[in-house]
């Protein structure tokens, strides 16, 4: 049954991840990055803490995983 939780989290973790945009595609590569900082807020805000949280749970249930079974 953990396994299953643990197989859900990361699918959830992955998509969280990748639905972060950052805009800043190639441009960082040749030295193009814009140096404007901005805050998160409404939904980028959430989706942020979202991985965060799910980060902390998939460690969380690797290492009970790790250690009781």
């Amino acid at each position: 049954m953990i396994q299953i939780i643990q197989i859900v989290i990361a699918l959830l973790l992955m998509t969280s991840i990748l639905l972060q945009n950052r805009g800043t595609g190639l441009s960082g590569v040749f030295g193009g990055a814009s140096g404007v900082y901005r805050t998160k807020r409404g939904v980028e805000k959430g989706l942020f803490v979202t991985t965060i949280v799910l980060a902390v749970l998939f460690f969380g249930l690797s290492v009970y995983r790790l250690f009781i079974f």
